[in-house]
């Protein structure tokens, strides 16, 4: 099946495996260690608020194909919101989870690598692991 012609749930399910990975690893080269804090500061990344705040960072830079795929998984319905986010931020989440999914589907890790490091990029200077 084309990565476009797929359910943006389905997308949504593989994006967020794709960047709860990316964020391992990415804790694992910036030397975080121990399981307690490897949860604690993956929960910086993955939680709606961030997703959507990276998204802010990252959208001027999408492609006109990126931002459509982002758009199609903002704009799809979504079940319920966690009480840590608002619908906005959770709706913006997982129109990132559909463009990770879509841009793996596509084989596109370097792309994924590149939109994350950049939509990151101002919170991990804020934060300390």
């Amino acid at each position: 099946m084309e990565p476009g012609q797929m359910k943006t749930a389905d997308l949504a399910y593989l994006g967020d495996a794709v960047i709860e990975l990316w964020v391992r690893q990415r804790l694992l080269q910036k030397g975080v260690c121990g399981s307690g804090r490897l949860n604690k500061a993956a929960l910086c990344y993955v939680k709606a608020t961030a997703q959507a705040a990276a998204v802010q960072e990252l959208l001027p830079l999408l492609s006109e194909e990126e931002t459509a795929v982002w758009k199609r998984g903002r704009n799809s319905h979504c079940g319920s919101v966690p009480k840590s986010a608002n619908v906005a931020e959770y709706r913006a989440a997982t129109g990132l989870e559909v463009l990770c999914g879509w841009l793996k589907l596509l084989q596109r890790e370097d792309r994924i690598d590149e939109i994350l490091t950049i939509g990151y990029r101002s919170m991990e200077e804020q934060t300390e692991f």
